[in-house]
This record gives structure tokens, C-alpha cells and sequence, in this order.
């Protein structure tokens, strides 16, 4: 059971295995044999069982064996179902910031321990969570197992100086920047570049630059960011990111990317920018529907997020594959828009090209991270099960029929941290019942911050 390393193998095993790895291969009655933390071999069944016989097998039948999926843009939250019905803007200064000038640390621990496991349980091996006071992010990823890249919301603008500032970041970046074993990764993050000074859009790039890591920030979500960006600067967003510098460090990831045309695309592909797909959120609040397919084409990486739980109103990757299919079918009036393995794609491997991570999760190729986990295929929502010949729909199901309730598995740098929808490292009851608790102090707080100021227009 462990190799000549001394390490601890196992033979992950299901009826089907897709590696996600160039080609779009099925292997049918395959597996993947995992090291420690790393995919060693990934293969027909018999040929590793062979090749690896005293390793510890796990066999999961009628199932199909992926890379965990990549969440390129949420938000750890309190809110789900409290902030509706609004357009972007008027939600965000009627729900969102209001709730951000009252949250309190132990309350936004309480919301990433949730997200975190939500996530787990639903397939989702690594999450670009942008959220505040990020330490306690941080113990909570540590402690269940997900990978995690996070972002703190900073702003120091006028009007938007009670986010986490530049400083707090520098701090996260200093305590956690590939900690848990190099789980935990730290960016710098904007909220938005309207909610920053240019002071602060010149640090945030010397901090990048400084600790070798990416920026994350939203751009081009509403339809009235350029008419905005054109008044104040004379330039379209992506123009006005490019003057700032806020596109010239290594890695750039933009959330969301609707409202965009063909020169702010190009601009993008030049600096190898990736982007975030948020397709519930984007119908949700009626941002519009992004020109996916158009930046694809222009050579971008392109991945998915589920954005927050507020704005969504749920963290379930597959579900957000479904929607981000349907919807790009919707835009072009073509069945045949953004081809379904390309939608498996941008979960996985590009969405991991996207973050600048390609070389070590994605996809399950030897020598990569062991990101695996374990769908159902037994269900009525996989069948028929055809894993080969014309009429294979291995790919169509897991895009438009799969639920995250459907993961039996799920696996991070080698270590099963969930099975049969538990969690082996926490209790999601117990995160329920703190959530609850922690969300009725944060509304009656953001309740009575809107009784003592007059511009406040809802009360909840």
C-alpha cells in the first residue's frame, strides 16, 4: 500500500474516467493511482492494478472519475436569499455594502467554514474566494482540505473605505501565502477598480509583483461601466485597468467580462489575462450574457464561477455548467454555441489555465496534484450510461444533468475529504447552526445601520 517513497498508494477505480487532458480521452473501466499528494498513473483498470498491486483499491462502480472542479470566482457569505430582486448596482449599495461596513471577523469565518464544505460536498476541489478578514478563510480551508486561492476585498475610495485594505492584504499574503501545504494560495484583490484610489491600484500591483502572485478583481459586469468609464476617463474598463498598470502582473483573473467588445478582448488575450464566467449571477441580477465563445476564440482562458452565495443563490459547479451552456446557446440562437466538452473544460483544466495553475490541477495527468472526485453514474440523471461510440453522452449528461448532490468523492492532494455526501474532516450541521446564528446578528446589525442613515433605501 505504499510505493519505494514510502508514500501511501491508492487505485481510485469507476466504469469511466475522464482526464480532462488534451483530446477529451474516455477511459472506460479506467483508474488513477495516486501517490501522497500526486497522480502517479492514470489508466485502464487491469493495466494499474498490475502495475500497482498492493496498492489500497477504492472502486466506485458505476461512476465517472474527473478532476475536481475549479470555482474561478466566488464569494463567501451570510446572505443567501435576503438580497434579490435588484439590479447590480442598486443591490450592491442596497444589500452588500451595507452588510460590509457591519461584518464582524468571527462572522466571516462562519460564512467561508460553510462555503468551504457547501462546496466539498458538490465537487469543487479549489475555490478563488474573494472575501474579508481572510484569516479565518484561511483556518477553515486548512482544516477541511479544499484548495483555496484568496482574495480580500479591498477598497479605499471614498465612500468604499470600509473594506479590507491594502495592508490587511500584505498581512494575508505574509501569514498564509502557500500555507496548508500549499493550498492556501494569496492574491491581491480589488473589489472593483471604482472602489479604488490610483495609490492603491500602484501598490496593488507592487505587491504582486513583490510576492509572485495574481490579482483579482470584477470589470465590465454592468452595462453601465463603460458609459461611466468613457465620462471619467475617456476610455472603455479594460483601457482604464491597462493605465493603471492593473493588467501588467503575471497573473490576472477578471469576474465577469460582460459588456466587453472586441478591442477590450484583444487587450486582454495581449496580457494573457484569464477571465471568470459567473452565468447564474449574471442572469440573476440581469447583467447580461458575456461573449464567452468570442473570448475563447481570441485565445483567452476562460473559466467558471459560481460568484457568491447571495447573487446565485447556490455554489453547485454543475449546476453553473448547465446554465453557462444553456445561456451561451440562448445568445448566439444556436443549439450547437460553446460545445459541451469545452463547458467540462472551462470547470477543469481552463479554468485552472485561467488562475495560471494548469501544471498542477485541471486535469489528471501524472505528476499533477491528485484533485479527484468520484459522480455518481447510477442514477436516473446519468442514463442511459454510454461511455463510447457515436452516441456517447457521458460529456451532455455531466453538463446538463448532473447535480452536485451526485459527487460520492471528492479528493484533494490525495486525501478523500468527503464520501457519500459527509464530510470527513467537519460537520455541515454544526456550520448550519452557526451560520444561522451568525446571519441573524449580521442582518440586525446591518438593520440598524440603516435606521441611523437617511440614504439607506431598504430595510430587511
Amino acid at each position: 500500500m505504499t510505493s519505494v517513497t514510502g508514500q501511501h498508494r491508492s487505485l481510485l477505480c469507476a466504469d469511466a474516467v475522464l482526464p480532462m487532458s488534451s483530446g477529451n480521452p474516455v477511459i472506460q473501466n479506467g483508474a488513477v493511482l495516486v501517490c501522497g499528494e500526486t497522480i502517479e498513473a492514470v489508466g485502464p483498470k487491469e493495466q494499474l492494478l498490475q502495475q500497482a498491486p498492493d496498492a489500497e483499491v477504492r472502486d466506485y462502480g458505476r461512476a465517472v472519475l474527473m478532476p475536481g472542479l475549479i470555482n474561478t470566482h466566488s464569494h463567501s457569505g451570510l446572505l443567501r436569499g435576503t438580497a434579490e430582486e435588484l439590479p447590480v448596482w442598486e443591490w450592491l449599495q442596497q444589500y452588500i455594502d451595507p452588510m460590509h461596513r457591519v461584518l464582524q471577523p468571527e462572522e466571516a469565518e462562519v460564512a467561508s467554514w460553510l462555503c468551504y464544505a457547501e462546496s466539498l460536498l458538490a465537487g469543487t476541489t479549489t475555490s478563488v474566494d474573494m472575501w474579508r478578514y481572510m484569516a479565518g478563510s484561511a483556518r477553515a480551508a486548512e482544516s477541511l482540505g479544499n484548495r483555496v486561492v484568496m482574495v480580500p476585498y479591498v477598497g479605499d475610495a471614498e465612500g468604499h473605505d470600509y473594506f479590507d485594505s491594502l495592508d490587511d492584504n500584505e498581512q494575508l499574503l505574509n501569514q498564509w501565502h502557500g500555507g496548508a501545504g500549499g493550498r492556501v494560495q494569496v492574491w491581491v484583490g480589488l473589489e472593483h477598480q471604482t472602489y479604488a484610489t490610483e495609490a492603491a491600484c500602484r501598490r496593488a500591483v507592487e505587491l504582486c509583483n513583490y510576492f509572485q502572485t495574481g490579482l483579482h478583481t470584477h470589470s465590465n459586469e454592468s452595462q453601465s461601466e463603460t458609459p461611466d468609464a468613457l465620462r471619467l476617463h475617456g476610455i472603455k474598463p479594460v483601457r482604464v485597468l491597462e493605465k493603471l498598470g492593473l493588467l501588467s502582473p503575471e497573473r490576472v483573473l477578471l469576474a465577469h467580462c460582460v459588456w466587453i467588445d472586441d478591442d477590450e478582448i484583444r487587450t486582454l488575450a495581449d496580457y494573457n489575462v484569464g477571465v471568470a464566467h459567473n452565468p447564474c449571477s449574471n442572469m440573476k441580477l440581469a447583467s447580461g450574457s458575456a461573449p464567452v465563445e468570442t473570448m475563447i476564440e481570441a485565445g483567452i482562458a476562460v473559466g467558471i464561477g459560481t460568484d457568491g452565495e447571495k447573487e446565485n443563490n447556490n455554489l453547485d459547479m454543475f449546476e453553473e455548467m448547465k446554465f453557462a451552456s444553456l445561456l451561451a446557446k440562448l445568445r448566439k440562437m444556436d443549439a450547437a454555441a460553446w460545445p459541451t466538452w469545452d463547458v467540462l473544460r472551462a470547470a477543469t483544466i481552463e479554468g485552472a489555465r485561467a488562475l495560471g495553475m494548469d501544471s498542477q490541477i485541471g486535469s489528471l495527468e501524472p505528476g499533477k496534484q491528485a484533485d479527484v472526485i468520484a459522480v455518481r453514474a447510477d442514477t436516473a440523471r446519468m442514463t442511459p450510461f454510454i461511455a463510447s461510440g457515436p452516441l456517447q453522452n457521458l460529456h451532455y449528461n455531466l453538463v446538463h444533468s448532473v447535480l452536485g448532490g451526485d459527487v460520492q468523492m471528492t479528493m484533494v492532494a490525495g486525501k478523500v475529504v468527503a464520501e457519500k455526501q459527509m464530510l470527513l474532516s467537519g460537520d455541515m450541521e454544526e456550520y448550519i447552526d452557526r451560520a444561522n446564528m451568525a446571519a441573524g446578528r449580521l442582518l440586525s446589525r446591518r438593520d440598524e445601520w440603516f435606521r441611523q442613515n437617511s440614504q439607506a433605501t431598504v430595510s430587511v
